[in-house]
Parts: C-alpha cells; structure tokens; sequence
C-alpha cells in the first residue's frame, strides 16, 4: 500500500516561522525532520498517533533554533540522521548523497544540496521505486529559496551559486513530488511572500521566481537582493548545533523571587523582562524593564535584544503559562532565566518600588520626532513623512543618537515599538512614548500619505 498524504504531520511554528514534521512510518514508529529543541507540539502529534519517534532528521546545521534531535536520541532512542559534512560532534549517522535508508517501507534518500550551509541535506521519500515527496530544509522552500549569508559576507556569492545548482537539482525530480521545507514566511532565513507552508516540484517550476531564472548570475542577484537583517543570536546556534545542545531533564521550572531578590539581582546586573501586553507595561513597569510582549515572535526578540549571558527575571500575568516563555528561550539556547517577580508589578508596588510608565500615543496625536524601528523593507514600504529609522535589533548599540527631546517609537502595532520604547527608557532617554497602532493608522487618522522608500 502506498503512502498516503495522512502520514505526514506538519507542525508549523509561527514564531520563527519554520515548519517541522512527522512522517509516520506505518508500523508505529516516526520520523522527525528539523524538530526545534522545544518538542511539545511534536510529541503530543507522535501520542496521537501512538508513535514512538524512531528517527530524527536534520536537513542542515540550523542557525535559527536548537534541534531536539538530541534530545529525541535520549528520551526516545531516536537515531539521528544528517549529513557526515557537518562534522556533529554526538553520536549520528552521517549520510552522503545519495545515501539511502530503509525506514520501514519506505526509503530516505539523502540529497547533497548545499547553499543556505555548506552540508544542507534534503531528503528524498521513496515509497517504493516512486518519489513521493522531498524534505528540502532551507534549499528549495515555497517561492523562494532560503539566504545565503549566514556564514559571513565573504561567502555569500559563492552559496548563492550552490544554491542555483541545488535548485536546479531539485527542480529536475518528478512534477508530482511534493515539496517540504523547514524555512518558510516570517523567517529570518528567508522572507518569502503568502502563507502557503507546503508545494510540488511542478508548483514551484510555474511561480517560483528563481526557478524562472535563467542562469546562474541572475539567480545570486534575484536570492541576494532582499537579504536583510537577521537576529545576533544566529550566529551562536550553528555551532550549538554542530555540538548538540544539552539535553533538558524534565520539564522547565519559572522559579518564584521576592521583591528584595529582585532588586539584588538587578543591582548584580540581571535584565527584567517583562512579558505582558503593551497596555500594562505602559501603565507600570519595573524602571529598567525590557518589553518583549509574550507572542509568538517572543524568542526572536529576546534573542536579538538580551544577551545570552545576562541573568533574566521575568515579569508576567498569571494567565500567561511559564511553560510558554521558557519552552522558546530554550530553543535559542537561553538558560539563564533565573526566575519571576512573585505576585508581578502587584507586589512590586505593594512593596512600595517605583513605577515606570511609557505613553501610548494614538495616530492622531503623534508629537515630537518619529523613530520607526521596523525591518528595511517595512519601512520602505510605507512611513510617517520626516521618521527617524533605526531597526529594533540594532537600536541598543544607537540609543545615544536618538536625541533627547520628545520621541514617539513606532512599529507595525506597538509590540516591536514598547520593546524599544523601553530600550530607550534603560538608555536614561524620558520622554519616549509608543504609537497605539502602525503606519497605515496614522495615515488613517491624519490623512496624510506615507513615504515611500528608504
């Protein structure tokens, strides 16, 4: 019996905007292809099944998140397959291409298929002598194809031309093979338009632009024009990766700090993050508190905005699950949350501690200078006529040439923009306030046009 579209469990993570999945192999056993180190979703996925996860596949060394192949090694007894190029320093079966393996009625056929890394794999499912579909990682994804210029600068060009040749490779399999990337829209690794997660062969060859290319030159100018910025803490992970990251006994625990702990750990140098939406924290927040507003994007902005060795204590609301802050800072390997304000700003104030507030200012009533903190391309898209820009992830090491006047920080709602609101406000800046709301609200109410442009 051939395999069926059923089998396969894609589970999507909106935050880093990646997608792993779970192939169930038809005899109770499962493979896992990318899982993020956080591997809640993908178990409770495989006891639906009633699966045990058998196998775990990385596709490449991946720069955005910790792969929970080492930990499916230890509590599942997963064998890990990648690529031998990679060099991982745990215990694996390293792959070439073409390589192949037996997973029980069907067969992975390893695809050596470099350009986003040196030894990016993709796996090829064979049920029986038919390719079915292909796990491409960050080669081929849904219109796009994912950068190559997380291993610096200097080797960008030369894995784009990788890159036209993986492509290529892939484009030549069968029109009816699906197509399974990892990297897909909202990720740093690639910044594709629409929201589709999955494709074919065939789909790809009618609308993927760089497949419409038609050479190599004009493929690297096509991948290579719309790189922007990605979060600092890419660069630490590949090599985490290639290490394996510890394996988590257990379930993660936010301990419970007093009011006085707090102060000490602050006067020792440890970050307050404050985790609940942007209306509390503008009404009161710890002074010096970071606002990363608890969503899905949570671990891409701590990541980029708090150093990994900075000691963390977290500020929440009790409707806000521990599990759901400390699930996704370790999966971009950040350890060092020592624990929570017990009883929140609640007890912070009943302890007689200052407050800090930040305005929320609407559309209508923006004064003072404009600092947009969106990424390049949103800001080109459309901004307030005369806004200052500074990227969110960059703003720590400018803070000082914002200028001291009045300053309203804007983004897209007011998530992005409290987190450099506050930034600022660390910074000794005191007259910053947010706007309620994004660009288009601001046109909106004033009726006056954006700029265009950067």
């Amino acid at each position: 019996m051939g395999m069926s579209e059923d089998q396969l469990t894609a589970l999507v993570d909106e935050g880093l905007g990646n997608s792993s999945y779970l192939l169930d192999l038809g005899d109770g056993r499962g493979l896992a292809v990318d899982p993020p180190r956080d591997l809640r979703a993908l178990h409770r996925a495989a006891a639906r099944r009633g699966l045990r996860i058998a196998y775990a596949a990385d596709t490449h060394l991946h720069a955005d998140f910790l792969s929970g192949a080492v930990q499916l090694a230890a509590d599942d007894g997963a064998t890990i397959l990648a690529s031998a190029a990679g060099m991982r320093a745990f215990d694996h079966r390293g792959l070439h291409d073409d390589d192949e393996v037996d997973v029980g009625g069907l067969t992975l056929r390893a695809l050596s298929t470099p350009g986003h890394t040196d030894e990016h794999l993709s796996f090829l499912v064979h049920d029986g002598s038919a390719p079915v579909g292909v796990f491409t990682g960050g080669s081929l994804i849904v219109g796009a194809a994912a950068r190559t210029d997380l291993l610096g600068q200097e080797r960008t060009l030369e894995l784009a031309h990788a890159q036209y040749a993986s492509l290529r490779r892939l484009a030549a399999l069968p029109d009816a093979t699906a197509v399974w990337p990892t990297h897909g829209a909202g990720s740093f690794c690639s910044a594709p338009p629409g929201a589709a997660r999955t494709s074919t062969i065939v789909l790809e060859k009618a609308t993927n632009p760089l497949l419409a290319a038609p050479d190599a030159d004009t493929f690297v100018r096509l991948l290579t024009a719309g790189l922007g910025s990605y979060p600092a803490y890419f660069a630490r992970l590949c090599e985490a990766n290639r290490q394996g990251p510890p394996v988590v006994s257990g379930e993660p625990v936010l301990a419970s700090l007093t009011v006085d702990q707090v102060r000490r750990l602050v006067a020792d140098g440890a970050a307050v993050v404050d985790v609940r939406p942007v209306a509390d924290v503008a009404a009161g927040h710890i002074p010096g508190a970071v606002s990363i507003a608890l969503r899905p994007v949570f671990a891409t902005w701590l990541g980029w905005v708090i150093d990994p060795q900075t000691p963390i204590v977290i500020v929440r609301n009790p409707d806000q699950p521990a599990a759901d802050i400390l699930w996704p800072a370790l999966n971009i390997g950040y350890t060092r949350i020592v624990g929570e304000l017990a009883g929140a700003m609640t007890a912070w104030t009943a302890a007689g501690q200052a407050t800090a507030t930040t305005a929320l200012t609407a559309p209508a009533q923006v004064r003072g200078s404009v600092l947009d903190i969106r990424q390049d391309s949103e800001y080109a898209a459309g901004h307030l006529p005369h806004a200052r820009h500074i990227e969110l992830g960059l703003l720590t090491a400018q803070a000082r040439t914002v200028g001291a006047g009045p300053v309203t920080v804007m983004c897209g709602h007011g998530e992005r923009a409290m987190t450099a609101a506050t930034l600022l406000q660390r910074q000794g800046h005191t007259d910053v306030s947010v706007l309620d709301g994004g660009a288009h609200d601001w046109a909106q109410a004033t009726g006056h046009p954006l700029e265009e442009g950067a």
